[in-house]
């Protein structure tokens, strides 16, 4: 299994600089389609519901104070297996394009997201896990 650093890595040999927002965005994306296509995890790091819509703390240790970020040196890109490799190239090819807002937007419509984040309010500071199940079960279904 990658890492979230490799995966990370990859994302921006794919795609070159971009948002701290979007790095999360894209690395939680490329987490959930791999559960749904693959059945299985594609790393082991934690995903949270922050205010602003899916945040992999792992990675926002490293970006955090940052607004862009022009690579991610701390992962291995070739540790991602051919089928991981598919996972995140699909999910650049179909939400590589689209703003950080436009991604953060889209996560705060879908239930994974909004469960997690039950009885808190908008804005309001919130760290608790979106589970597996849930983005398993969302997205399968949207398929």
């Amino acid at each position: 299994m990658a890492t979230v650093h490799d995966v990370a890595a990859y994302i921006f040999d794919q795609r070159g600089p971009m948002s701290a927002m979007k790095l999360e965005k894209l690395a939680y994306y490329s987490y959930a389609w791999h559960l749904v296509w693959d059945e299985e995890r594609l790393f082991d790091a934690r995903i949270e519901a922050w205010a602003n819509g899916p945040v992999v703390r792992e990675l926002y240790r490293e970006h955090r104070g940052k607004f862009m970020i022009d690579s991610w040196p701390r992962g291995n890109p070739e540790a991602l297996t051919p089928s991981e490799q598919e996972t995140v190239r699909a999910v650049l090819d179909y939400y590589g394009d689209k703003s950080p807002a436009w991604l953060s937007e889209l996560t705060h419509k879908e239930s994974p997201w909004r469960d997690a984040r039950r009885g808190l309010a908008p804005g309001e500071r919130g760290e608790l896990p979106i589970t597996d199940e849930s983005m398993a079960e969302y997205y399968s279904a949207i398929i």
